[in-house]
């Protein structure tokens, strides 16, 4: 008999509900229920999951408690290592523009690391929600608009959280969330109701989580929201059918913060004890915060509602967790040394290096960046020049208030014969304009003025929606008093823009000189910066989402399909605003560098395949440009005739090419020719002979990509 088998025949009732169970420790509140003291319930054995506490000290008493119980089952201890631990990499939103699998694992390898020497064993991450709604503040923590690039992600993260074994000291369980489709909650709103069709599930939100499972990832933590009125922590078709059966799932399945107990406000559980049993029958093994096993499943098994057998294979998935983890071998593996020194520098090094690669440089007129090196005296205004605790962005994990290098820091560190001016000007939020006209006056009597604009950290994130996505407070007032004073001094502006999503604002775009969106850029938020606006960086990253020109193009993205009566200016009635383009700001893919690329001489081959090939394609850059700079070339496909109309365009690989100035070269990206199957119109997936189109180029705009055609044939 096993390990497992033995303990599962020893445990009681409470205990196997206590496997079951999660709640915080009462260091961090991520929800609206707050745990009371747990150490009486651990050595108890009626509890067996901790999140929000880190810590080797601190994960070690608890740990203990949970060791010296009964049957001495280890805790699995948890928390949201998002965008790192205490070392924040930029959030994952600004990390997929770095369009670079080697990068999103090493960022994840990292933080795991990291999060493991502080005692962890668990993190709810990688979120792989796929967004087209920017009001959505979720956007921040996850991929992107769209499922191919959100699949390689998925699998990227799963490796560099889990590493090679799960029960190496240095690797965390990922838990991949939030399955499935919370991204397009109606109107943006955070935990509102979701209603979309069963070909967008199966097309966009679900291809994410199936590369995941397929990556190994270990656990699953359902929405909280309801998929046309059922929500997803009871979605018996989508968590037992699809995800436990179609795909071979075995692994844990957490419940997100107090979810079970909301099925009763969402309408589908009468009390408790319902919800439970709900939950349960739909494959949710970890109740986490809503004490609904403990409290309701003795009353389900009463009743029949649920077996014995249910409860035993939620247990027995928990506990083989454990045992994968190595936690049943040493509970104290993780955090029982301390790191060197040496590997926390080279930590803030990777931090340093990807933040200056994912910052995204949306305009740069005249060549304002980089800067040039004779300039004498720069003003840097606004609310987020000297303002460290806001680079970390949303879900910091324990990442310090004072830790991030500000862009005040960065650039005085960078530039120490250049005199670096600062006013705040306004707050973030706050209608105080008293401010403004010393901020003009220090920008006078600068030669090149930066303003640092944007969000608050928390703005983004969870229960962080926006219906209006400028710029918040007085901040427009500020930077158009600034940016009109420089005008007629002649003076250049760059406008840096920190958030987690698009931020709507085409006056600004129109009237400064540069813009570089740097999200949120974690740890070494100033440096990175710095690095960029100096040229030590060029910039290379590419927008992962569509940029909005008014919120009334929301949702808004680039894979449409073209309907019977697509755009045409000349025709009326056709797909149109009457008072905006159809086209976003910025494109999907949208970003600049300190090069210039021009593309020509595109070429697919072979021009027929079959199913089982791989197609090549091969397209030449050259880099007209004035400095060496990276590009990030993008294939996307269109399936001209099909049995489902098919979107415009659809993301299926890109390349890299770095190039000195005048230097050409060649980039080629293969594609498997089974990357060009769809789901029919029974939404089974179909291999369709007939042509394909393939479109290459430096961002989601046809006019702006050079066309090679294929066949494909049975």
């Amino acid at each position: 008999m096993s390990r497992i088998d033995r303990l599962i025949a020893a445990m009681t009732l409470p205990e196997k509900l206590g496997q079951m169970t999660m709640v915080s420790a009462g260091y961090a509140v991520t929800g609206p229920v707050v745990a009371g003291d747990a150490r009486d319930a651990i050595k108890a054995g009626t509890i067996g999951n901790l999140l929000n506490l880190y810590g080797p000290d601190r994960v070690r008493e608890m740990q203990e408690l949970a060791v010296n119980s009964r049957l001495g089952i280890p805790l699995l201890i948890g928390l949201d290592v998002i965008h790192g631990h205490r070392t924040l990499f930029p959030i994952p939103l600004a990390e997929a523009g770095l369009f670079d699998a080697e990068a999103w694992e090493e960022s994840a390898r990292a933080a795991a690391c990291e999060a493991a020497a502080d005692g962890l064993a668990l993190t709810f991450a990688p979120m792989l929600d796929v967004s087209r709604d920017p009001r959505w503040g979720r956007s921040a923590e996850g991929p992107g608009e769209d499922p191919w690039l959100a699949a390689r992600i998925a699998v990227a993260k799963v490796r560099g959280l889990q590493g090679k074994r799960l029960d190496d000291g240095s690797a965390i369980a990922g838990c991949a969330k939030h399955y499935c489709a919370y991204g397009p909650v109606t109107a943006g709103r955070e935990y509102a109701s979701v209603d979309v069709s069963e070909r967008t599930v199966h097309e966009i939100h679900l291809p994410s989580f199936a590369a995941a499972i397929a990556a190994g990832v270990s656990c699953v933590m359902p929405a909280f929201t309801d998929l046309a009125g059922i929500p997803m922590t009871a979605h018996v078709p989508l968590l037992r059918d699809w995800l436990r059966g179609h795909l071979g799932f075995d692994g844990v399945i957490i419940s997100d913060y107090n979810a079970i107990a909301e099925l009763i406000r969402h309408g589908v559980a009468a009390d408790l004890t319902h919800a439970a049993t709900l939950a349960l029958k739909a494959g949710v093994d970890i109740d986490m915060m809503a004490n609904a096993y403990r409290d309701g499943l003795p009353q389900a098994l009463a009743r029949g509602w649920v077996t014995g057998e249910d409860i035993d294979a939620a247990v027995r998935r928990v506990l083989t967790l454990k045992e994968q983890l190595g936690l049943f071998n040493d509970p104290y593996r993780r955090g029982a040394s301390a790191e060197p020194e040496a590997q926390r520098i080279a930590r803030r090094a990777l931090a340093r290096s990807i933040a200056g690669r994912s910052m995204l440089l949306l305009k740069n007129e005249s060549s304002a960046l980089p800067l040039t090196p004779g300039v004498r005296r720069l003003a840097l205004v606004g609310p987020l020049a000297d303002a460290p605790g806001e680079m970390r962005g949303p879900w910091w994990a324990a990442g310090e208030e004072r830790d991030p290098v500000s862009v005040l820091a960065g650039l005085k560190a960078a530039l120490p014969n250049t005199e670096v001016a600062y006013s705040r000007g306004t707050d973030i939020e706050s209608d105080d304009e008293s401010g403004i006209d010393e901020a003009v006056l220090l920008a006078d009597q600068a030669q090149v003025v930066v303003l640092c604009l944007g969000e608050r950290a928390t703005m983004s994130g969870e229960a962080a929606s926006r219906a209006h996505l400028g710029l918040p407070g007085r901040q427009r007032k500020l930077a158009e008093a600034v940016i009109q004073r420089a005008r007629v001094r002649g003076q250049r502006t760059v406008a840096i823009l920190f958030s987690g999503r698009p931020i709507v604002a085409p006056w600004l775009f129109e009237s400064t000189d540069a813009v570089l969106a740097a999200w949120f850029p974690g740890s070494e938020a100033g440096h990175a910066i710095a690095d960029v606006l100096t040229g030590r960086v060029s910039p290379s990253a590419r927008s992962p989402i569509s940029w909005p020109r008014a919120e009334g193009q929301i949702p808004i993205y680039y894979a449409e399909r073209p309907g019977g009566r697509p755009e045409n200016p000349a025709d009326h009635f056709t797909s149109k605003y009457l008072d905006e383009p159809n086209s976003p700001q910025f494109p999907f893919g949208y970003g600049l560098s300190y090069g210039r690329f021009v593309y020509s001489s595109v070429a697919a081959t072979p021009e027929r395949v079959r199913e089982s090939g791989d197609v090549e394609v091969r397209v030449e850059v050259r880099n007209e440009g004035p400095r060496e700079a990276e590009e990030t070339v993008f294939l996307f496909a269109h399936d001209r005739l099909a049995s489902v109309a098919r979107p415009t365009l659809e993301l299926k690989g890109f390349g890299k090419i770095r190039l000195r100035p005048g230097e050409q070269g060649t980039v080629r990206i293969e594609v498997p020719a089974r990357e060009f199957r769809f789901l029919g119109a029974d939404l089974k997936s179909v291999f369709e002979p007939g042509e394909v189109e393939l479109l290459v180029g430096p961002y989601a705009d046809r006019s702006r990509l050079l066309i090679a055609s294929i066949m494909l044939v049975s």
